[in-house]
């Protein structure tokens, strides 16, 4: 039942953050006068699909790890045959506008993302609150599979002490764990008002080119009532928060200031999306929002066949004035698929090391 709830909140936070990812193309491609022949949620063949008024198919897929809106004349002219170009409307294709309308239509679908993250922020804390951390180190969330986990942690946990040093605040326990990477620990806990002790062995990753320890747990927070217009304020200044410490994250890790471990894939959604989904419809909006910050993120990233590659594409005509050559710009889209072909496997293989059984099994092989 576990693997089924995973792969459906995978499905639903997986169609949540594409469709509206390429509803915002889709819908710029409309304003800028493009028409648009497909939008698609997922790839392979459609089990289900219909045509609208303006002729756009929708259609959804078997393969819901993605999805597309293909626009009308999106191709060069030189890469189609004449009885094509024939068919193409005139004043409706994508390549017929100027570089600022294909830019609009690019740019909208990342947009879009950073949008739906501060609208979803905004509900939260209109529904439930501004979260406030609370000063106590009192566990709110215990990470799947990290050292906290499999000590017996719980949230709700209070952290007293830790090998002896008292834990006033929850600085104080994030302090004594990151100057102890992959070190055994005696923690002192109030669970329930009773007192007790556990042993952990703590987790590290490399931050700056030094290894600092982890524990796999976050403050407990308490939820303070705001007006919609806070709350507005609010979504607006965490979606910022997200990208910064994300980007901040996505920095660190290309200049190797900080280990690739905390980069996931497909695996690792689904197994977050399950996480959250059993603790509830708030915990999983949450997730959405954050999963929604990242997608847009990593489409800005200027790597060809990601839309940052086709608005540097696009930049380079600006100044240029014209096109660029259709052998760079084949090599180079070429290139960033290569890319983002290795950078799949590397990250699917990622979801697969931290998994419980491949850990047990490398114990076996020593």
């Amino acid at each position: 039942m576990d693997h089924i709830r995973d792969v459906a909140a995978f499905i639903v936070v997986l169609g949540v953050l594409v469709f509206v990812h390429e509803m915002g193309h889709y819908l710029a491609a409309r304003w800028r006068g493009v028409y648009v022949e497909t939008f698609s949620l997922g790839f392979g063949k459609s089990f289900a699909s219909w045509t609208d008024r303006t002729g756009t198919v929708w259609k959804l897929c078997w393969l819901p790890l993605g999805g597309y809106v293909k626009m009308h004349g999106h191709e060069r002219a030189d890469d189609v045959l004449p009885e094509v170009r024939a068919t193409w409307k005139d004043g409706q294709t994508y390549q017929g506008k100027s570089v600022l309308s294909r830019a609009i239509i690019i740019g909208a679908g990342p947009a879009a993302n950073f949008l739906l993250a501060l609208v979803l922020f905004a509900a939260l804390f209109g529904a439930t609150g501004q979260p406030v951390p609370v000063e106590a180190a009192v566990i709110g969330t215990v990470s799947a599979g990290g050292a906290a986990e499999r000590a017996g942690l719980q949230p709700a946990d209070r952290i007293d002490s830790i090998d002896g040093a008292p834990v006033v605040r929850f600085a104080d326990l994030q302090r004594i764990v990151a100057a102890s990477p992959d070190k055994p620990l005696s923690i002192r806990i109030t669970r329930a008002g009773q007192e007790q002790t556990l042993a952990v062995t703590s987790g590290s990753r490399e931050v700056d080119g030094v290894r600092v320890g982890l524990l796999g747990v976050s403050n407990a927070v308490e939820y303070k009532s705001i007006s919609p217009w806070q709350a507005v304020t609010a979504g607006a200044e965490q979606t910022w928060q997200v990208t910064v410490g994300t980007a901040a994250a996505l920095g660190q890790i290309v200049t190797g200031r900080r280990g690739t471990e905390d980069l996931g894939g497909p695996i690792k959604i689904a197994q977050l999306s399950g996480q959250f989904a059993k603790a509830g419809l708030a915990s999983l909006v949450g997730l959405i929002a954050v999963l929604s910050v990242n997608l847009g993120l990593l489409n800005l990233i200027p790597i060809p066949v990601l839309d940052g590659g086709h608005l540097l594409f696009l930049a380079g005509e600006a100044v240029a004035g014209r096109p660029l050559p259709p052998r760079a710009q084949d090599y180079s889209t070429r290139a960033g698929l290569a890319l983002l072909a290795c950078l799949f496997v590397f990250v699917t293989w990622n979801d697969i090391s931290q998994t419980t059984l491949f850990r047990w099994v490398t114990s076996l092989i020593g």
